[in-house]
């Protein structure tokens, strides 16, 4: 397979966090087998999300602009209605009320990178990964 073949084939993962050590270390737990793109605020993930049509969403819960909660209610009400999405919250009391708005997983905050990537992996049917 080329590189351009590769890269064409690589799941994208958008991450919507407005701290960008977080993003990078959503990055790194995830692998480079994915292609990323980032939205530090909620009126950009939702433009992102619209326009490049993620394979899985990796969602904080408190971003500016709009709340991860908000987004999650767009998202499920949208032509990207059946992307999967993991919440990730330091407010780890919230994991029901991701779920009930539409979550597939729910991650709290300061998260093991293992529980995020297998999570991912999950979602994305991606379990033949060697690490």
């Amino acid at each position: 397979m080329t590189a351009q073949a590769e890269t064409t084939a690589a799941k994208t993962v958008l991450i919507c966090e407005d701290d960008s050590n977080l993003r990078t270390l959503v990055r790194l737990a995830l692998g480079e087998e994915y292609r990323f793109f980032e939205a530090p605020d909620g009126p950009s993930a939702l433009e992102l999300t619209r326009r490049i049509r993620p394979d899985l969403i990796v969602l904080d819960l408190m971003l500016p602009g709009r709340s991860g909660f908000e987004i999650l209610s767009d998202l499920r009400d949208g032509d990207n209605a059946k992307t999967p999405v993991i919440v990730i919250s330091a407010w780890s009391e919230s994991d029901e009320a991701a779920y009930e708005a539409g979550a597939n997983r729910f991650v709290a905050k300061p998260f093991d990178p293992d529980e995020l990537r297998d999570a991912a992996v999950e979602l994305l049917g991606d379990d033949d990964r060697n690490y």
